[in-house]
């Protein structure tokens, strides 16, 4: 039976490029996969794109409302009149591959276990845990509780440490308060911060 993945990390610790090789591993034996991601990730539209400087359209972007187990029955396996593989013999899918999964709601992650149970397709999901206020996106909270394994993808603060935390910044101001989504490169950036750091920053609070 197919499985639900969550490998996760913060900022800058390489999860695009890891979905990107992943997709390259299979595609390399010969098999099919597909790449999704949230509508809300705006950052290059309907791509993905690493630090590397790699990047690779995505085969259907997920909207709010979206029922992904009913969007990815449609759009992979020819059920769309208006898809490009309706009407075509092609391959099964493989391996779903969904990058920014943090943005998902809690249902939807449901629909990718369900993907991967009743459809038998395993589902690699990769985002961050946690925001810039350390508070747990609800799509990440979801996969935590219901995923069959969890893969944490490292990177290191800039004083070395392993950074846990995702620090906000409006220019090169840190700051703390603020919608829970705000897209890296759009309006503000992150930098990867360790615990010491990010309360050096923060002026002594791990919590709003």
């Amino acid at each position: 039976m197919a499985k639900l993945y969550f490998r996760y990390g913060a900022m800058n610790s390489g999860k695009s490029t890891a979905l990107l090789q992943a997709a390259y591993n299979y595609e390399e034996r010969g098999q099919r996969v597909a790449l999704a991601k949230p509508q809300i990730d705006s950052k290059g539209e309907s791509t993905i794109i690493s630090r590397l400087g790699v990047s690779r359209e995505v085969d259907f972007l997920i909207s709010p409302q979206d029922d992904v187990f009913e969007l990815f029955s449609m759009k992979m396996r020819g059920d769309d009149p208006n898809a490009l593989l309706s009407h075509l013999e092609v391959p099964p899918v493989a391996a779903l591959l969904v990058d920014e999964a943090q943005f998902l709601a809690p249902s939807q992650i449901d629909s990718l276990m369900m993907i991967a149970l009743k459809l038998n397709v395993p589902v690699l999901a990769y985002g961050i845990r946690t925001d810039f206020q350390t508070v747990a996106f609800p799509g990440a909270r979801r996969l935590l509780e219901i995923s069959h394994s969890l893969e944490e993808l490292k990177t290191i603060c800039r004083c070395g440490k392993k950074a846990i935390f995702n620090g906000r910044k409006v220019g090169d101001e840190f700051v703390f308060s603020g919608d829970q989504v705000a897209i890296d490169g759009v309006a503000v950036t992150y930098e990867s911060l360790c615990g010491e750091c990010y309360l050096q920053e923060s002026g002594g609070r791990l919590a709003p």
